[in-house]
């Protein structure tokens, strides 16, 4: 096991920290993309976001869906569901006593397959394209989950 003075040395966290930073900017910029796409699409949530557009019965007209809005939406979604157990998942591996390739290996093939999955999913590609991308995210984070449940049961 490693100490935890050990773990502020390494390198397999700078790395981690390095896709983990760019996966979480990269979720939040599809935020920020999904309020651009409101305000464009005059396509609001609530009434209250559309009042600036009118009162009353002039904003409730722009309280409505857009299809190009919820497509980033769900992409959005898509993101949360799998970057934040990427991350959980990804602290513990870290720290489990994995290689720094086979890490590295791991968090470049995630980063990659999220950033496929959402040109897929804008552009939009055809299928099967999005769902590769996808399944090759999971198959990852799954990877790192066996590796680790081999680790504890194997200490335990």
């Amino acid at each position: 096991m490693i100490d935890l003075r050990e773990i502020l040395d390494l390198e397999i966290l700078l790395v981690f920290a390095k896709y983990t930073v760019l996966l979480t900017v990269k979720m939040m910029l599809m935020s920020l993309i999904t309020a651009f796409y409101r305000m464009k699409k005059k396509a609001f949530a609530n009434p209250e976001d559309a009042g600036s557009l009118g009162k009353g019965d002039a904003a409730k007209k722009f309280v409505r869906t857009d299809p190009d809005v919820e497509r980033l939406r769900r992409c959005h979604l898509n993101d949360i569901e799998n970057i934040l157990p990427f991350i959980l998942i990804g602290f513990f591996y870290s720290i489990s006593g994995v290689s720094l390739a086979t890490a590295t290996l791991h968090y470049r093939i995630f980063f990659a397959s999220r950033i496929f999955h959402t040109i897929a999913y804008l552009v939009p590609l055809p299928q099967p394209c999005r769902a590769l991308a996808w399944f090759t995210g999971y198959l990852v984070t799954f990877s790192m989950v066996y590796k680790l449940l081999v680790h504890v049961l194997s200490i335990s």
